[in-house]
Parts: C-alpha cells; structure tokens; sequence
C-alpha cells in the first residue's frame, strides 16, 4: 500500500513541477536502486530540493552547521563594500599626499616670503643678515705675482676670479681655485703712454661692473681705462680728471661709472656710450674713497676735509656728514642706507645716511704703534663689508686684518677675530657670496712711502670664512 501510494504522489503533477522526480533519480543513483524505503520517502521534501545545494547533499545537516559555524568569522564582502573601502582608502591617500603637498608649499611659501622680504629690504636700504656670529678663518693662501705693493683689487661677481692691481702699474687676473694668473696687463715706463696699452703711473683703484663685463681702472696720471674683463682687452679711455683718480665704482645693475679723484670732483661717465655725463663738487679737499651700489647715488670720503659725502645724482645734490678727527682714508657701503670707513687717526666708524653723525666709532680700532708717551695710532688703510650682513672688515699696518660685527640695528661694532698678515692691508673685499676674504698687501702704503715694512710680502691673501656649524655656535 506504501508502495502505490509513493508512486501515485510520484507521479502527482504538483511534485513533478517542483522537481521532486529529479530528486528521487539523483538517490537511486546514489544506491536506492528501489527508491521505496519509507524512511527516505518520508524525508523528502520540495522545501529541502530548493534550498540545498548539490555540494552539502553529502553532507548531514549537523555537519554542515559546524562547518557554517567554523567558517562565520570569515567575512566576505560584497562588491559594493569592497567599492566602498577602496574609495576610502583612495581618499586616505588622496588626504595624505594634499597635506604633504600643502607642508611643501608652506615651506617654499615660507622661502619666497622670506626672499621677497630680503629684497624689499634690500632695496629700502635696510636688510642686515645676521651671519657674523657663524663666521670662521680657516687656512689662508698668498698669491704672489706683483713686483711693488698691491694697492687695489675687486672679485669678479661669480666669485670665480680676483683682478688686482699694484704700484707696478701692472694689472693681474686670477683663477680663485688654483691660484693661478690668467692673464697679466704689464705696466709701461713714464713717458711710454702713447706706445704701451696699460698704466703708466701707480693704479690705485679698480672697479668691476655688476655683471661682469666691464672691468675700470684709475692711475697717478689722472686717467680711466676700461677693460673687457673676460679677455683682459683695452676697451676704452677716460680723461678729464686734473688730478690722481682715487676711487672709482660702476652702479649695480647698470654700466654707469662713477669716478673720484684728488682734484676734489666726483664725475659720472656711461661706458656703454664712451661718454662723460657730468661733473660733482663738493668736497675741500682731495677725495680719497668712493662707493656705490643700485641707487643713482654714490658715497665718497674727503680725505682731510674730514667729510662724508652722498651724492644724489639725480636731485643734483649732496648730504654732508661729519665724525672722524683725522683724514678720512676709505669708505664702504653695507647697504644702501649704513656705510663703514676708517681714518688715520686709527679710528673706524659707522654711519646711516639719515643721521650726520656716526651711530658708533671705534677709537684705535687697530691699537697704536711708537714709544712709550709717543704712541701714534695704526692708520685705517682699508675696510670692506659683506654687502646686506653684519660683517665688516679692517686693515691697517699692525699685522692683522680685523672682522667686525655690527650689532643689531647697526647700534654698534664688536670685534669677532682678528686674521694675521703682515705688512699694509691696502684692499680689502669681500665675495659676494661671503666664502672668503681677500686682502691685497704691500710693503708701503698705497698712498705713500711713509714707512717699508721690509718682512710683508708685496701680494694677495685669501682668507677663507667658513661658517660654523650648529654644534660650534
């Protein structure tokens, strides 16, 4: 009776629709050849069909609970979660390389304000670079090359060569690295000006221009040459001082010279055109130092006058100031607003072009010389200045070349250290980028033969600053 029954429920349209046929041919498959065994008929169930899989039918359910149960932790996530947690991680990346690219733009926004303040201050007049307190001698090197004393030098504006000049009347280009002479301008005998190309008479000053193409030099014979400085070729010559040239200075960033001379005047000349502009005077007495730098103006020392001069060349006029005891020998411009000069009566001062008296001097800044009861001051022969800083430097003939500070606010000098050279320092300049110091020394004055210091060697010494580092300040 069980038997017919299973095989009329079998054979019922509503099971066969759901698949219940198929299920009972996959167990006689399976070794129910008979497929009539009660239990297993009983257990079948169209609910069981659908829900199953064909890979657990093998299995018991208990069996593949536990399996179910041991696989719950492993979470498999859907499309869209994995869509979602990629975004996530796209926009974590995204956030991290804006924040790295905001802290360089920070940094490089921070550099340019920083620049763009430098040069706002540099062109007011004002930027002061704190770096003496950094500044180190290290091994310093002669280059020897002159037969008489070294009255004058500049540093080509990469800092690649040095041009100095000598009471020989020669002229020498320099290779800083190896100390080696490029090329040599020999000077020519009195009364060979016609037939020789140079200096015929003691140079004693020398200018270069800013971008390095012109190089100017000033003679006892009251003459201005002008040079190619890259080929050291005769370019032009400049006449019409009465007197020794004395100082001479191109404006930065132009071809205008300014020239100063002991006939007491101030000339402005274009050597772009080989022409002469115009004439300045002023001063009382012979002009013995002459500066200048981007402004149309120009500074000059008036020797015994005991005058400090600016000339503004465009108003046509001049500022008059006053301070040293002695005659007022050289004179430097920090920036366009504070300048440093010395004088022969040892002392070495610091002024602003707003005030007509120095901010600070230095009495005997090189000390004194002579007997006891006798003593006599050492003449300030030179002085340099690291453009835009606070470090200046001084020469005299007491064996040393001395390196100031200037203190904030250009309040006051303070001595940083001395460098030892013998004999007179009667040049001092600077690099511009501030990685050395050159001084030109001679036996004898550059002005004068009133003493021969007999051990000083007739030459060029280059002092290196190296700053320190963190750990030595």
């Amino acid at each position: 009776m069980s038997s017919s029954f299973f095989i009329k429920k079998k054979e019922n349209p509503k099971f066969s629709k759901k698949g219940t046929n198929s299920a009972v041919t996959k167990r006689k498959s399976d070794g129910d050849p008979g497929g009539n065994s009660k239990g297993r008929a009983k257990k079948v169930n169209p609910k069981y069909n659908e829900e199953i899989s064909s890979d657990s039918e093998t299995e018991s359910p208990a069996v593949s609970k536990k399996r179910q149960s041991r696989e719950e932790p492993v979470y498999e996530e859907t499309p869209q979660e994995k869509k979602l947690r990629l975004a996530k991680l796209y926009l974590d990346q995204l956030r991290e390389e804006e924040d790295k690219k905001a802290e360089e733009e920070s940094f490089e926004s921070d550099l340019i304000a920083g620049r763009l303040q430098d040069e706002v201050l540099e062109q007011k007049g004002k930027l002061q670079r704190l770096i003496a307190k950094d500044v180190n001698p290290s091994e310093i090197r002669l280059l020897r090359g002159h037969k008489l004393p070294v009255t004058c030098l500049v540093i080509s504006p990469d800092d690649k060569h040095i041009f100095s000049a000598a009471k020989d009347c020669s002229i020498i280009k320099w290779d800083v690295e190896s100390g080696r002479k490029l090329h040599t301008i020999a000077g020519g005998r009195k009364g060979t000006e016609d037939r020789h190309v140079g200096h015929t008479a003691h140079v004693l000053c020398m200018a270069i221009s800013s971008d390095g193409k012109y190089l100017a030099t000033g003679d006892m014979n009251k003459l201005i040459m002008i040079w190619e400085a890259e080929t050291c070729k005769h370019l032009y010559k400049f006449t019409g001082h009465r007197g020794p040239v004395s100082g001479l200075s191109f404006r930065k960033g132009t071809h205008d010279l300014y020239s100063a001379s002991h006939d007491r005047s101030v000339k402005v000349w274009n050597v772009d055109e080989n022409a002469y502009v115009e004439t300045l005077f002023g001063h009382q007495d012979v002009i013995t130092g002459l500066d200048s730098l981007s402004r149309e103006r120009c500074v000059s020392a008036g020797g015994r006058d005991r005058t400090v001069r600016v000339w503004k060349i465009a108003e046509e006029s001049q500022l008059v100031f006053h301070g040293h005891e002695g005659s007022i020998d050289c004179i430097q411009l920090i920036n366009e607003e504070h300048m440093i000069t010395g004088a022969d009566d040892g002392s070495l001062s610091l002024w602003s072009v707003n005030k007509k008296k120095p901010l600070s001097t230095v009495k005997q800044a090189h000390g004194c010389h002579g007997d006891a009861g006798l003593e006599q001051p050492h003449w300030v022969a030179s002085v340099a200045a690291l453009q835009n800083s606070d470090t200046v430097a001084s020469g005299s003939h007491n064996s040393k070349v001395q390196l100031w500070k200037c203190a904030q606010g250009f309040r006051g000098l303070e001595p940083l250290f001395s460098v030892p050279v013998t004999g007179f320092i009667n040049s001092l300049k600077f690099s511009s980028s501030g990685q050395f110091l050159v001084a030109g020394v001679g036996q004898e004055h550059r002005l004068g033969r009133w003493w021969r210091l007999k051990e000083a060697k007739n030459g060029l010494y280059i002092i290196p600053l190296k700053r320190k580092s963190p750990q030595g300040t």
